[in-house]
């Protein structure tokens, strides 16, 4: 551990990287990229299918469609299984907004169920009482980079023939029981905006799914309903994605499952930190790691005051995010669903208390003791 009289000079520990990452694949992207260039087949095509065969090998799904952003895929759950007005999807209260926004975007009403204080994800406890008649879909989230507790939400979505949509936008490689995230429901949905652990140059996502219809018309779905080209008897959208972002992506799976390990390694070597500084019980709570292979797209304590460490660190140069400030039933725009504060306590504690630090691959061992310093600095300060 630094000594305190480390602290004098002050260290740049930014949230994420993507620099570093790209100086350390840079020519092996650049000529992937320029392949494409020189090709000039920019939508869809060889390169995106290739990107579509390497994932579904990679995850275990049968099938998998590269679209444009994890929203996107989403949405395209949403309307391969025909969800609209009148029906409910039981969706997080403590989410990224889209896992509620699409369902709202469909006309549906999205019904929350408080999470898993451990995990952060939907508590399958929480879900039973919120099935009625009209619920048509689940879409568990895998957050943070570990997956949600399945087998009870898939026993339930049996029982109650429902359509399990897996959010796994933050958890790719992430696994339970054996099976990756997004590979256990009728549809699992992946996001590879920039700050994944699989990130692209833009918006880019990808549906996986085991079932040869549903991927039959999620195919269809992605190109307007088209099928065959000019002839539509579905109406779809535009939800396709760039030959570009495959071939950026093509490139980065590659090295995905050792970027995981390191996010791994550095958050074994934050618990042993953390551990040793007196903090854990008092002033932090660590991440829980309950299921197979947590990936840490995110790496979340729980603080105390953390209005005050969150500017105390912004003064020593740490890089920080709060996901998320606000749980999804209190948002505005759900107001006419009449949710009160108290509803979802635990949702609400999380958004009150959860702080993302710094994890991404290339932290050095300094920069992590230097982050476990400044937060023991600040505690032992506010005692």
């Amino acid at each position: 551990m630094l000594g305190r009289e480390d602290m004098i000079t002050l260290m740049q520990v930014p949230l994420l990287d993507l620099k570093a990452q790209y100086q350390s694949i840079k020519q092996e992207v650049d000529r992937a990229m320029s392949e494409v260039v020189a090709g000039q087949k920019f939508i869809l095509g060889p390169e995106v299918e290739a990107f579509e065969f390497e994932m579904a090998k990679y995850s275990g799904a049968r099938y998998a469609l590269g679209v444009s952003s994890g929203t996107d895929a989403l949405i395209l759950c949403l309307m391969c299984e025909q969800i609209g007005p009148g029906d409910e999807v039981i969706v997080p209260a403590y989410s990224f907004f889209a896992t509620a926004g699409v369902v709202a975007r469909m006309g549906a009403t999205p019904v929350f169920a408080d999470i898993d204080p451990e995990t952060y994800n939907l508590d399958a406890n929480a879900i039973k009482s919120k099935i009625t008649a009209k619920t048509k879909a689940i879409i568990p989230v895998h957050l943070f980079g570990q997956t949600a507790d399945m087998v009870p939400v898939l026993a339930l979505a049996q029982k109650h023939n429902l359509i399990v949509i897996e959010d796994a936008a933050q958890a790719i490689g992430a696994e339970y029981d054996k099976r990756q995230a997004g590979t256990m429901g009728h549809f699992g949905c992946l996001s590879f905006f920039p700050t994944k652990n699989l990130g692209a140059f833009g918006d880019a996502g990808m549906v996986l799914t085991n079932d040869a219809k549903r991927y039959q018309a999620l195919k269809i779905l992605r190109v307007h309903g088209a099928e065959p080209k000019y002839v539509h008897a579905l109406i779809g959208g535009n939800f396709r994605l760039d030959a570009l972002q495959a071939a950026v992506l093509r490139v980065k799976l590659k090295h995905l499952d050792i970027w995981s390990a390191k996010r791994m390694e550095n958050a074994r070597e934050y618990q042993k930190l953390f551990l040793e500084s007196g903090l854990v019980g008092n002033f932090i709570g660590l991440p829980v790691r309950r299921f197979t292979r947590h990936v840490y797209n995110q790496y979340i304590i729980r603080v105390k005051q953390r209005d005050e460490l969150t500017q105390h660190l912004k003064n020593f140069g740490v890089g920080y995010e709060i996901y998320y400030p606000k749980t999804l039933p209190l948002q505005e725009c759900f107001s006419h669903l009449k949710h009160r504060k108290g509803d979802f306590p635990e949702s609400e504690q999380a958004a009150r208390e959860t702080l993302a630090l710094p994890i991404y691959p290339e932290l050095s061992k300094n920069q992590l003791e230097y982050v476990v310093q400044t937060i023991s600095d600040f505690y032992k300060r506010v005692k």
